[in-house]
């Protein structure tokens, strides 16, 4: 992803501009819509997109419910990713440079940093997933069945991984690029792999996707806006940052025409594989299992199982050092851009993403669902609608680009914050914050009945979007005084 070295903006501010942060020249913005679809294909295909599907199974959906929320979540969230897009493509901006033109230019360091903390806690899942692949081949090199139950060899794969992704992100990020070619693929194969053999142990696919029924299943009303503001959720940190990847779009329709390809058909087949999969779980195991790691630990070769989880463990550094590296790397380099760095930022990532404790957001397909997707949900939301409401209905898609990297400009607000952004972000997540609690407390095993509050939180990206969205234009258009610099 390296371009033209950029030109300097005129008048920048060394708290806000470095290379990292300028505009892409226009002889950098080479990437067509293959570019894009491929780009989609390699963050889609992996362990958690595979696991967030096979999950809603053991939340206690079917396999055409669970498909259809795959598809439906895919398509919604596919609306924001590619209007916030567009303002990556038509400047060359990322992100954290887009965000303060409706949040500040010192402002824009709010979103950065929460969208930032999600993608730490994302390198966590995929590094703590990698771990469990080193420990499953260690195990099986030694002749030993690996353990379902989590043990210090879990925490030693997990240690040995992470430095290794730490090694990469010293090294570069360009280190691993031969990697990413094959990682897609392979995962593809692996996953096609996994499907055949359900239907060789089971009596077919219909079997399979049968089996997948609860014994004592819940209204499908009840789990449909938890389960689809977890798939939302899932690429709700791509609805904002996605900038960070169109800055290099040859034009607008290369980005809209490659992210539809490559996200929603890409999505739908390999969750529906491992929806599949986990019903064959199901029939072999008499109980759901939808990580693949845990599922390739019981075949009976050992050659199998070695080649499998090293592989798995490879293509899971690839995956997790392109998609949750980049994005918060520029975020937390916008914090301080004379002082941090790409680098700098990428290690801060990975002390984060420990700190996250990712073996427990994995626990249970309710800790995955509830308090982590749909949680971190409630942020998102709101940001992404305040940025698009901002982009398209306020400022009607025009932005004075050298102005983002100065101090006193055009987006200069209250000492570099827009307070209405910081109200409009307020009033569309913090009303999430008791659902929130509570599906906390039964993850911990309280007993906590059902409320209000809690059909809010199940619905926390929609209910954030258009809260925030609302609040945001109404108060721009009523208060715009209170978002004017100050009278020095």
């Amino acid at each position: 992803m390296k371009a033209p070295a950029p030109t300097p903006v005129e008048g920048s501010h060394p708290s806000l501009y470095n290379h990292d942060l300028a505009p892409v020249p226009a002889a950098g913005r080479t990437w067509n819509r293959w570019h894009y679809a491929a780009l989609w294909v390699g963050m889609v295909v992996c362990v958690p997109s595979y696991a967030i599907a096979a999950s809603m199974i053991g939340g206690g959906l079917n396999w055409w419910q669970a498909s259809l929320l795959v598809l439906l979540g895919n398509a919604i969230v596919l609306v924001p990713i590619v209007l916030n897009a567009h303002a990556g493509a038509k400047y060359g901006i990322p992100f954290p440079v887009y965000a303060r033109a409706s949040f500040g230019v010192f402002g824009a360091n709010v979103p950065a940093v929460l969208r930032a903390i999600v993608a730490c806690g994302w390198f966590g899942i995929q590094t703590w997933t990698g771990g469990k692949s080193l420990y499953t081949l260690w195990k099986v090199m030694w002749g030993e069945a690996p353990s379902v139950e989590i043990g210090a060899g879990h925490f030693v794969g997990f240690a040995i991984f992470w430095a290794i992704n730490v090694y990469f992100i010293v090294k570069g990020t360009e280190s691993i690029k031969f990697l990413e070619t094959w990682a897609a693929p392979f995962l593809i194969a692996m996953g096609l792999a996994l499907l055949f053999w359900g239907i060789s142990k089971t009596d077919g696919l219909g079997a399979m996707l049968e089996a997948t029924t609860p014994k004592d299943p819940k209204p499908f009303g009840d789990l449909f806006w938890p389960s689809l503001t977890a798939m939302v959720g899932f690429w709700a940190t791509l609805a904002i940052n996605i900038p960070d990847f169109t800055r290099y779009a040859r034009s607008q329709r290369d980005q809209v025409e490659g992210q539809a390809i490559g996200l929603p058909g890409t999505m739908l087949l390999f969750g529906f594989i491992g929806i599949a999969v986990t019903g064959a779980t199901i029939i072999l195991y008499k109980t759901p299992i939808w990580d693949p790691t845990d599922i390739a630990a019981k075949f009976e070769s050992r050659l199998v199982i070695g080649i499998a989880t090293f592989a798995l463990a490879i293509a899971t550094l690839s995956t997790n050092i392109a998609a949750n590296v980049v994005g918060p790397a520029n975020d937390i380099a916008n914090l301080a851009p004379s002082k941090l760095n790409f680098r700098i930022g990428g290690l801060i990532t990975a002390v984060i993403g420990v700190l996250m404790m990712p073996w427990k957001l994995l626990a249970t397909a309710e800790a995955y669902t509830y308090t982590w997707l749909i949680g971190y949900s409630a942020l998102l939301g709101p940001i992404s609608g305040i940025l698009i409401t901002d982009y398209f209905v306020i400022r009607r898609m025009k932005l004075v680009a050298e102005d983002l990297y100065r101090v006193s400009g055009s987006y200069e607000f209250r000492r570099g914050f827009n307070p209405l952004a910081l109200i409009a972000l307020a009033a569309g997540s913090l009303p999430c914050l008791p659902g929130f609690l509570n599906a906390l407390g039964r993850v911990n095993k309280e007993t906590i009945a059902h409320t209000g509050w809690d059909s809010l939180y199940e619905s926390a990206w929609f209910f954030g979007f258009l809260t925030a969205s609302g609040v945001y234009l109404v108060l721009m258009k009523t208060l715009p005084q209170l978002a004017s610099p100050q009278k020095r």
